[in-house]
């Protein structure tokens, strides 16, 4: 590999919820894949590599067959403005992208939900339902003596969760760390933080147990210190009721099919400890634009995704307008996917009439009859922009690695826009 050209120093991270802004990328030259400079992160490491250090060359497309940017415009506008019923599906896009799509969502009458939205919704069902206390990055790494990681830590989708929680830490505060009912092989991310600050516990699920029912267990042991009978799951309970600062870590999409459950365990077992003492949940989750997408269209129309913008108003649904429901049901009749960050996120198999519009090494996944391929650029790679982070408080500014021709999702969203208006009488 050639001698490689450091891009501007003050890059974050699109590819995990985490967003790090500590990271480094060096641009090299041709076809060389960019790459992470300084610290490690096999995502990010992973994610660089399909991206090569000069943009690439990409086109739209339009039933699998090369198109102008015009032509593929128009094919798209037409499909999504001749449709009863289209879905917004994907939303792989930053902040600009989202609030540009909101409105060609209320044109069209769409459906709108993102990839990973069972997940995402876990969280938002046991928020909407009992409320929650929650924290962010930094004050988990600066306070909490006592982190327990629901379902042990998320290294695959996060690798630098424990690190940013504040593990590695030589001057933080004295911690003693938990890996609660984590999947067998999954303690060693957590082992290897062990230090002279830093105490590492291994607390399996009861045998019959799943992660909910070790929680629900958990919760029943947390207000009743005379229910202590003995377990390591009681001791838990104790350390909890004692600890200056608890935090709860965990991943949405890794607790199972009672996910929503599990963390509204969470969510209860927190407020039972803040009468007496101080804890938060710290939810780690929505990537790849997904909770930017949630929180924009949130705060643009009052209510979150899996909702219906029609003539009727807006209508929230978050169990029937799930996308693989709206799918499976037939309930929809076109689609429109958008993934500007993962080039492995290609759009659900349909036979829909389908506008996509995402990274260039997608257009192969998309040649199919009846679908309108439209590359983007991605947001922190060849364009700047904002995520929201993990924690939902906190906006991240993306910066270009190496600014390049193709549209954002954003300038694409507002051309279909104007399509769109233009193909109706």
């Amino acid at each position: 590999m050639s001698e490689l050209a450091a891009a501007p120093s003050a890059w974050t991270c699109p590819f995990c919820p985490l967003a790090c802004d500590h990271l480094g990328v060096r641009v090299g030259s041709g076809d060389e894949p960019l790459a992470l400079a300084g610290e490690r992160c096999p995502r990010a490491e992973a994610r660089l590599a399909r991206f090569a250090s000069r943009p690439a060359e990409a086109r739209a497309e339009i039933d699998g067959r090369p198109a102008t940017d015009d032509a593929a415009l128009g094919a798209a506008a037409a499909i999504l403005a001749g449709a009863a019923q289209p879905l917004f599906a994907g939303l792989g896009t930053d902040v600009a992208g989202a609030r540009a799509l909101y409105p060609l969502a209320c044109a069209t009458g769409a459906i709108s939900d993102a990839a990973g939205g069972e997940a995402l919704f876990a969280g938002l069902r046991a928020l909407q339902d009992r409320g929650q206390f929650t924290t962010t990055l930094g004050e988990v790494r600066t306070r909490a003596d006592l982190i327990v990681f629901v379902g042990g830590v998320p290294a695959d989708l996060a690798p630098l969760t424990a690190w940013r929680c504040g593990l590695g830490d030589a001057d933080g505060p004295r911690r003693h760390a938990v890996a609660l009912a984590a999947p067998g092989g999954d303690d060693a991310a957590l082992a290897g933080w062990a230090s002279d600050t830093v105490t590492v516990e291994m607390l399996p699920a009861a045998p019959g147990d799943d992660l909910a029912a070790t929680l629900q267990r958990l919760l029943s042991l947390v207000p009743r210190p005379q229910a202590d009978d003995g377990s390591a799951l009681a001791a838990l309970a104790a350390r909890l009721r004692a600890a200056h600062y608890a935090v709860f870590v965990g991943a949405p999409a890794r607790l199972g099919p009672q996910a929503a459950l599990a963390v509204e365990s969470v969510h209860a077992t927190v407020g039972h400890l803040n009468r007496t003492t101080r804890a938060a949940a710290l939810w780690i989750g929505g990537g790849d634009g997904a909770a930017t997408a949630s929180q924009v269209f949130t705060w643009l129309s009052g209510l979150p995704l899996r909702t219906r913008a029609s003539t009727l108003g807006l209508e929230h649904e978050p169990f029937l307008y799930a996308t693989d429901r709206l799918l499976a049901d037939g309930a929809v009749d076109a689609l429109l996917w958008v993934s500007s960050f993962d080039p492995d996120a290609a759009p659900p198999a349909s036979d829909l009439p389908m506008v996509v519009l995402g990274h260039p090494a997608q257009a192969t996944a998309c040649r199919r009859p009846g679908t309108v391929f439209i590359p983007v650029t991605t947001p922190g790679i060849g364009h700047d922009g904002h995520l929201f982070r993990t924690d939902g408080t906190v906006l991240m500014p993306l910066h270009a690695v190496r600014p390049e021709t193709l549209p954002s999702v954003a300038q694409v969203a507002q051309a279909l826009l104007q399509a769109v208006l233009e193909a109706r009488p």
